[in-house]
């Protein structure tokens, strides 16, 4: 969604239910930055604490929130069965993705992202909101299993030779030249790397179609193509995953441990440089 879109969106009825997203790689402050400014409306939804489970060496640094925890997260921000959520960062959706992924993965259909996040608000004009923000009324909002899929990380070692697996990370994290977060460097064997800032312009919106779509073919993912996908601890994937529906590709699957995960594990094997394999 355009911030023009939403700009009419919320002058008309029902208005839809907005969610700020801001949450960065070693930025835990999102909740101040939304009271220093949001858009008017927005409720705040924490990554860490309401978008993902809790950190442990077995599932990695960000799992998969219950379903129960999320459904009451979404409840809790005024969102129902029947609303419109619009969701969006400050940092090219590539945080708000993850909870654009989460409802559609519990089976919500009327979910946008708003191309260009905040800044593209900003730009147009419009008014930004400081402080708490205004309570809402708990949402009645169900989680229903949908058909967003994920992969394990023993489905993740085998998809190289089933189909297309890729590494969302950035280059020097891919070829194991730095290494901030987790505990070994590298990548998984055969895994493809395709940063996920690349499926942005300048302005932290989504490139074209056509030209997400070439991107994607280059690294053999085309309609139809098996793809499992996974960044550092499975946030950025999701905005992977979201720029492969913009570009009118069938979304692969998600490998929620991501390296946080596969690198915690000794027994798997790690690739170094460039190179795949």
């Amino acid at each position: 969604m355009t911030a023009r879109e939403l700009i009419s969106d919320v002058a008309s009825l029902p208005t839809p239910v907005i969610l700020d997203v801001r949450w960065r790689l070693g930025d835990a402050r999102g909740r101040e930055h939304y009271f220093s400014g949001h858009i008017p409306g927005a409720q705040y939804v924490d990554l860490p604490t309401e978008l993902s489970g809790q950190r442990n060496v077995r599932e990695g640094r960000h799992p998969l929130p219950s379903p129960e925890d999320f459904e009451d997260a979404l409840r809790r921000a005024g969102v129902n069965n029947d609303s419109r959520v619009v969701i969006y960062d400050d940092s090219g959706n590539t945080s708000a993705a993850r909870a654009w992924w989460l409802m559609r993965w519990a089976g919500k259909k009327d979910v946008y992202l708003l191309d260009g996040g905040l800044k593209a608000w900003i730009a147009e004009g419009e008014d930004l909101a400081v402080g708490p923000g205004n309570p809402v009324e708990r949402g009645d909002f169900t989680f229903r299993l949908d058909h967003m899929r994920t992969a394990d990380i023993d489905e993740t070692q085998a998809s190289p030779d089933q189909g297309v697996l890729i590494d969302v990370r950035a280059a020097e994290r891919y070829a194991g030249h730095t290494e901030p977060m987790d505990s070994r460097a590298g990548h998984i064997p055969g895994a493809v790397n395709l940063p996920t800032a690349s499926f942005l312009d300048d302005t932290g919106r989504f490139l074209p179609a056509e030209r997400l779509r070439q991107m994607f073919a280059d690294v053999g993912v085309t309609s139809g193509k098996e793809t499992v996908v996974y960044c550092g601890s499975g946030i950025h994937a999701c905005h992977a995953l979201a720029a492969m529906e913009v570009a009118g590709l069938e979304a692969g699957r998600l490998f929620p441990g991501s390296w946080s995960q596969w690198s915690a594990d000794r027994r798997r094997p790690i690739a170094l440089g460039e190179d795949p394999r």
